[in-house]
């Protein structure tokens, strides 16, 4: 395992006395013993994360993009846009725009976006945001088939960006975190990640991305091959693996998901490359993942992996395969309405209804 010094503070698991009360209270409800299926498994969650029985919805929701480019996209050409299309989305995200901001919109949630290392000048947020590139770590990660995606500063600069964005947004008051993510190329490196912390090969792992050609998927399933080939040797060090074949804006990601759980608040993982970052997370503490629940199923090969890897049974599954947060955002209603369930149906008793044991 990693050493997290002077980092390391040890995830402590949610409260289990809160999930027991909500497991007795869903048997005390207005409705057969395990009659809302997953959405009785998904409140006793939402218990424990929140220490309390019932459960209450969550008031604010917040959504932190996390914006990078990969090298070996302009390397290699493993995407069906080109590299500038990152810089161009942010200013679309800055304008409300996106699908992110859509969605955001309709459950109430708020959108912050980091650029971690968007491959274009500084400048072009000069007169509009220049707080979304204070952070910045670099200019695009490198081309991970070949070189490292970051240095060592780099890579510890990066996580540690993302543990610090998750201190600002709960401190601010967010009560429910989501990591979404946006770069040209990033496929890649979530493929090559995933293919090592969950036990598969290049092929298996290398999806369509943005709706490759067969002829772009070849090119793109060596870059992983590659890239797993060159991040093997670190497998016991999720940090470096980060570092290796990763990128600032992943190993950002990763911080920013163990923090969460560090600080005990709960996510809602997005897509493939969210969950990728998420499997380093687990690597570094096991713990980390009872914080976390899957919002939804990608489209992206890899995601199923990683999933089943973290043990995890997403709540939707649309063949999405977008990014930005938005799978989480769409599951964010579901886990609301269980929470919701819990906390305002009758028991048998309130309600004078007769329980089966009567």
């Amino acid at each position: 395992m990693d050493n997290l010094d002077p980092y390391r503070v040890e995830v402590a698991l949610p409260d289990a006395l809160a999930s027991a009360e909500a497991t007795a209270r869903q048997l005390t409800l207005t409705k057969p013993a395990g009659a809302l299926g997953r959405l009785e498994e998904i409140s006793i969650w939402a218990a424990g994360v929140q220490g309390r029985c019932p459960p209450i919805p969550f008031t604010r929701p917040s959504v932190v993009v996390f914006v990078g480019d990969h090298g070996v996209a302009r390397a290699v050409g493993t995407s069906a846009f080109p590299p500038e299309v990152t810089a161009q989305m942010v200013l679309n995200f800055l304008a409300g725009g996106a699908a992110v901001n859509v969605l955001a919109r309709k459950v109430g949630a708020q959108v912050r976006v980091i650029d971690v290392s968007v491959d274009c000048d500084r400048a072009y947020l000069d007169k509009i945001a220049p707080e979304v590139v204070q952070h910045r770590i670099r200019r695009g990660s490198g081309a991970i088939d070949r070189e490292d995606a970051l240095t060592q500063a780099e890579g510890e600069a990066a996580f540690t960006l993302g543990q610090r964005i998750a201190d600002e947004e709960i401190d601010s008051g967010a009560d429910l975190l989501i990591a979404g993510d946006m770069g040209i190329g990033n496929t890649t490196p979530a493929a090559a990640l995933i293919g090592l912390l969950a036990s598969a090969d290049a092929a298996t792992v290398t999806g369509t991305g943005t709706g490759i050609d067969d002829a772009t998927w070849m090119r793109k399933c060596a870059a992983v091959r590659d890239a797993m080939r060159r991040g093997r040797p670190f497998m016991g060090e999720p940090r470096k693996l980060l570092q290796v074949v990763a990128g600032a804006d992943m190993a950002a990601m990763s911080g920013y998901l163990l923090q969460a759980a560090i600080r005990r608040t709960p996510v809602l993982l997005d897509g493939t490359i969210t969950t990728a970052a998420a499997l380093a997370a687990d690597r570094i503490d096991y713990r980390a993942k009872n914080w976390w629940l899957a919002g939804h199923l990608s489209a992206e090969p890899a995601h199923a992996l990683a999933l089943n890897r973290l043990n995890m049974t997403p709540l939707l599954s649309y063949q999405m395969r977008l990014g930005e947060g938005t799978g989480a955002l769409l599951a964010l209603p579901i886990l609301q309405s269980a929470i919701a369930l819990l906390n305002e149906m009758a028991t048998f008793a309130e309600a004078g209804v007769s329980d089966r044991d009567a």
